[in-house]
């Protein structure tokens, strides 16, 4: 089980590792589109979105629909949860390592001279 999860986690941020890819799963969250739609912004072959698409999909990240010559993609946003999970372990670390040097940082308060008590 573990393993399963690790590999899709894997697959999850390999796929997130490309500018490309970011921003075609960018574009899918306000709706579903098209291979062409999602590659135009891109200057790209069908066949060179069409891979991004692949690797989306095998990463879990999309969902394609083939209506007839058209092939349809969504978001698919469960794996995206699962990577931030693991994220957010790393962030309440870090969050904790930065409040304590933060409190290593505030200066003591001076001791008030006679005249001020």
């Amino acid at each position: 089980m573990v393993e399963q999860q690790s590999t899709r986690l894997d697959a999850v941020f390999h796929a997130l590792a490309d500018p490309t890819r970011r921003l075609m799963l960018r574009r899918l969250t306000d709706d579903d589109l098209s291979i062409g739609t999602l590659a135009a912004p891109f200057a790209m072959s069908f066949a060179g979105a069409s891979k991004h698409v692949r690797v989306l999909e095998g990463a879990g990240l999309l969902r394609r629909l083939v209506c007839g010559r058209s092939h349809m993609c969504g978001l698919v946003p469960e794996p995206l949860a699962m990577a931030d999970d693991w994220l957010r372990d790393y962030e309440r670390f870090w969050t904790d390592r930065l409040d304590g040097l933060e409190a290593l940082r505030k200066p003591e308060p001076k001791p008030r001279k006679r005249s001020e008590r």
